[in-house]
């Protein structure tokens, strides 16, 4: 039988050739756990009379949402992991020393592999896709039954074929082409399924491709991937890499649930305005609109890497900060950050009047660093826009690329980067 990439991936693991729609238990390559997420599934793990995990080099656990931790909960919250960790003498276990997003910290430190089958209690595990894995979020009991066993249980997944055709225009990023994916099929569009990403892949760079992968969760996927090209293997070949990479395609007559394609020359930046991802605009409409932002952020697992605060700071440099708006750029890793103070950046952030924070999910999820207030607006770099996700319910969120959310914070309102 003709194989997707994704399904190729579960025979592997599977040991036999699978199916569409098939129930399989697979083994696990890598099971990530976070600060929020892994206290349950310790819980889990100890209320089943369990003493050691299955796969101790193939469990990381990166303490992320809420560190340095906000309050007294968090901290306890923290606590538990922390404990966890040096209890079972974690070799990925990614605290303060060494912080970052997990989503941005996981492929950096080289601990994803192509061809694995990695699972994480965060949605958007899916963007290690990216890397030619299958990759995807489950509940935190899911988790702990991994931690025990050092499988899971799956349906495979029918495939949806993204073809991308075309050179995009100047700043057209992977978070337009995701959003314009998730406009054209909706939130459900591709529930359950695997989105596999293809085409003219040549003008994408790795953080283009894990913005794409990173929000398939957004149109329901149950992953996103992207087979390994020789951008793909540059990544990898700066990286001390956990284990061997192991490269799946998709065969030629593979059989796809549906093709779309996406012509990238023809598309502006895409705004998603409130309250779902799939409500996207043209950077234009949004322009006309005149909307006015309190605060643009620039961060998160989806658009927090170095690539961004580049657009952001060439688009800054010499200009301030609108008066009535407040600017927060938040680096996905410690390594990133470091990188962009070295080349000049963080100077340029300051002195535009931008506040830059620690890495952290923080301000993405309404944790902390960002919170909005009572029908404030944040044009941001995040991933969802759902009522409430970054504050008060009153409050408004609207999704765009690192250089859109530049331009808008020195307009004070949503604006064209072209334009600035």
């Amino acid at each position: 039988m003709k194989q997707t990439i994704t399904q190729k991936i579960f025979s592997a693991h599977a040991n036999k050739e699978v199916s569409p729609g098939e129930i399989v238990e697979s083994t696990i390559d890598m099971v990530i756990g976070n600060d929020i997420t892994t206290p349950i599934s310790i819980k889990a793990f100890r209320d089943s009379g369990a003493k050691k995990l299955a796969n101790p080099n193939g469990f990381a656990i990166v303490m992320d949402h809420y560190i340095p931790t906000k309050d007294i909960m968090s901290a306890n919250q923290a606590k538990i992991s922390r404990e966890f960790a040096y209890e079972h003498d974690l070799p990925h276990f990614f605290d303060e020393k060494d912080m970052g997003i997990e989503h941005a910290l996981m492929p950096e430190k080289g601990l994803v592999i192509p061809g694995d089958v990695i699972i994480g209690a965060d949605s958007h595990t899916c963007t290690h896709g990216a890397l030619g894995a299958f990759s995807t979020g489950m509940g935190s009991t899911d988790i702990a039954y991994a931690m025990i066993t050092g499988k899971n249980w799956f349906k495979v997944p029918s495939t949806i074929k993204v073809v991308f055709k075309g050179k995009p225009s100047d700043h057209i990023y992977g978070k337009d082409l995701i959003l314009e994916v998730i406009r054209q099929i909706g939130v459900d569009g591709a529930l359950y399924k695997a989105l596999e990403f293809c085409g003219d892949m040549k003008y994408l760079d790795m953080d283009s491709r894990f913005s794409l992968c990173n929000m398939a969760i957004e149109a329901g996927a149950k992953n996103g991937i992207i087979a390994c090209d020789e951008i793909t293997k540059a990544f990898l070949d700066e990286r001390n890499l956990r284990d061997e990479p192991k490269f799946y395609y998709s065969d030629e007559d593979a059989q796809y649930e549906k093709i779309i394609e996406i012509d990238m020359s023809k598309l502006d930046p895409v705004i998603a305005y409130p309250f779902l991802p799939s409500n996207g605009k043209s950077i234009r409409t949004a322009v006309k609109d005149d909307i006015k932002v309190d605060q643009a952020f620039i961060g998160s697992c989806t658009n927090g890497r170095l690539s961004d605060l580049r657009i952001a700071a060439n688009i800054l440099k010499g200009k301030k900060v609108a008066k009535k708006t407040r600017l927060i750029i938040t680096p996905a890793t410690q390594k990133i950050a470091l990188a962009a103070y070295k080349e000049g950046l963080m100077d340029i952030f300051i002195e535009a009047g931008a506040v830059v924070s620690n890495p952290t999910c923080g301000a993405c999820l309404g944790g902390y660093m960002g919170i909005l207030g009572a029908g404030e607006r944040c044009i941001s770099t995040t991933n969802r826009n759902f009522v409430g996700r970054m504050g008060d319910r009153s409050s408004e969120v609207y999704l765009a690329n690192s250089a859109v959310v530049a331009a808008s914070a020195i307009a004070g309102k949503i604006a064209d980067p072209r334009d600035i």
